[in-house]
């Protein structure tokens, strides 16, 4: 990973003062009011700057965006929700946007988006998560983002995440550093224990010691309770066996395997007595120098409707989600 900065060097204002590398802020609002006053300006500069401009916002705040800027056929709309789906889908989805745009000749790109409110319940943390990644994962590229949070309606910790995996704060008129900025190698590996799912109360359905990938696989099939979406179970069924193998062969033993089903999902825990990854941003992004075990965890990440990594001094746990939350 080459070295990162976030100095003065890294606060400037896009194409005008010849920025190149990922510029990542973070919106502050209270108001619709408020929102516009720092989203039109970063809007129509991208345009009348010629660069690609773009709105990932949910529907009411694009919809206000769109009138504010006068219908502006040379702003892109993405659809939020879709964009936002999973923290690795929208990674990828992203990337392979801003590759497109490089490859047309873009050398200034502007976005502006934000999550919808469900993911600041029990999802947040792979959220947190992928904010804090994107830091790296998009830094190859010449892009100015804004995430942008409603501060009156976004709970406490969830703001305290905020102002840990931006790197600045934008404001009408301009930008202020974040001083509690936590560089993604070290906020990506913190423990971060996270509550349990309700289903987890009872007892599993299944608890393997050691299992072979082969056998997760059928204990995850005959706990099936029949009321998944379509594909939900499939793809669980390959996550798991990737967990496992992946735990088998990179943690310490025993591995533990337990499962649970509820009326409408099915939870999976696999542990083993290890660190877990060394690599902060195993699942998030696939891994590109040769190291065993990354594709799996990325497969994981976009396979499964959440998952949790969960590091202790204890050994490492990752926590598996297809269907309802």
């Amino acid at each position: 990973m080459r070295q990162r900065a976030h100095g003065a060097d890294r606060m400037r204002t896009g194409a005008a003062a010849g920025y190149q590398g990922y510029l990542h802020e973070a919106v502050y609002y209270r108001s619709a009011g408020e929102l516009l006053a720092v989203a039109v300006p970063f809007l129509l500069g991208g345009v009348e700057a010629g660069e690609p401009t773009v709105v990932a916002l949910g529907e009411e705040h694009a919809g206000l965006v769109r009138e504010a800027t006068g219908g502006d056929p040379r702003i892109t709309y993405l659809a939020g929700g879709e964009m936002y789906a999973r923290p690795a889908s929208a990674i990828r989805a992203y990337r392979s946007l801003l590759v497109d745009h490089v490859a047309a000749g873009a050398g200034q790109i502007r976005i502006i988006g934000e999550l919808a409110a469900p993911a600041f319940g029990p999802t947040w943390d792979w959220w947190a998560r992928y904010e804090s990644a994107i830091n790296h994962a998009y830094d190859d590229f010449p892009l100015w983002s804004m995430c942008a949070y409603d501060a009156n309606r976004t709970p406490p910790h969830v703001l305290r995440d905020v102002a840990r995996t931006h790197p600045s704060v934008a404001e009408p008129g301009g930008r202020r550093r974040s001083p509690s900025y936590t560089d993604p190698t070290t906020f990506l590996l913190e423990p971060r224990p996270q509550p349990d799912d309700p289903v987890q109360r009872t007892r599993p359905v299944a608890e393997l010691i050691d299992p072979l990938p082969a056998a997760a696989r059928q204990a995850v099939r005959g706990a099936d309770p029949g009321t998944l979406p379509a594909g939900a179970l499939d793809n669980l069924v390959i996550a798991v066996s990737e967990v496992v193998t992946n735990a088998i062969r990179h943690g310490q033993a025993p591995v533990l395997m337990r499962l649970w089903t509820g009326a409408d999902r099915m939870v999976v825990t696999v542990s083993d007595r290890g660190p877990g990854p060394k690599d902060p941003f195993a699942g998030l992004l696939p891994r590109t120098d040769g190291e065993p075990g990354g594709l799996g965890l990325w497969l994981t990440h976009q396979l499964c409707d959440f998952v949790t990594v969960d590091r202790r001094d204890t050994g490492f746990t990752i926590r598996l989600v297809a269907g309802g939350l």
